[in-house]
């Protein structure tokens, strides 16, 4: 690989409203984070054609789903949730069609809370609903009053979050209140809160480097430790576009 690797990020979006025009978002967290452990981030804005989607990505070496708002459990099959908050339809019909095309040519992938949950959903999992009522006994996954809530993590042995926490207790930021319940073929769990809810997958297929982890590591909250996450992904991300141009 020549240069720096670039790495694409989604972003959210918000409908025009009376006192405001439509416009564009995004944590300047996911791009820090990017720009920290040496990427270039490209922010693709929710395209409507999946050409021009295409062409885009033909030119990014990895591919970063943030996190936001709840995804609309109607699409996969299930009612709505009460307490579901859903994201802007432009960005959820765009997204849908960004992780359909990143699995179709299986491009290096991270998925970062609704981005992890998305991803399984999009490869045959699907998504606890609401925490309170699947997992009555589970710990707080989110606390509306104190935004650097956190809970302790588990790591799975030999898996990717293993390699950037090692051993010992780790504690983690927790903003959620939907969870990845069964896990989508073709995917491994790597890490649980200790009250069961998953916080983190990969991939066990030996051609697609994609994780994820429900929990941020581009936040504010987040650790000095959580940083190496993208560090991770970009090793592995730049490693299977190193393979795949040497067998091209």
């Amino acid at each position: 690989m020549n240069g720096k690797p670039l790495i694409g990020l989604n972003a959210d979006y918000r409908a025009a409203k009376k006192d405001s025009p439509a416009f564009t978002y995004l944590c300047a967290g996911y791009y820090d984070c990017l720009i920290k452990v040496g990427a270039i981030p490209v922010i693709l804005p929710p395209l409507p054609d999946v050409k021009d989607l295409r062409l885009a990505l033909d030119h990014l070496d990895g591919f970063i789903l943030i996190g936001g708002a709840d995804l609309d459990s109607r699409r996969d099959g299930f009612m709505l949730h009460p307490s579901m908050r859903l994201m802007d339809p432009r960005r959820e019909d765009f997204d849908r069609m960004l992780v359909s095309e990143i699995a179709r040519r299986q491009m290096p992938v991270l998925g970062i809370g609704a981005g992890m949950q998305l991803l399984n959903v999009s490869q045959g999992g699907n998504l606890s609903l609401h925490i309170p009522e699947d997992f009555p006994r589970a710990v707080p996954h989110a606390d509306p009053l104190d935004p650097n809530h956190r809970h302790a993590l588990e790591v799975v042995p030999g898996s990717l979050m293993e390699r950037v926490y090692g051993e010992g207790e780790i504690r983690v930021n927790s903003m959620h209140h939907m969870a990845v319940d069964d896990v989508a073929p073709g995917f491994r769990v790597t890490a649980r809160c200790p009250d069961g809810v998953i916080e983190a997958i990969e991939s066990v297929m030996d051609d697609w480097f994609a994780i994820g982890t429900q929990f941020h590591p581009e936040a504010d909250s987040a650790s000095a430790l959580d940083l190496r996450i993208f560090e991770e992904f970009l090793l592995g991300a730049t490693g299977t576009v190193a393979e795949m141009r040497m067998v091209a």
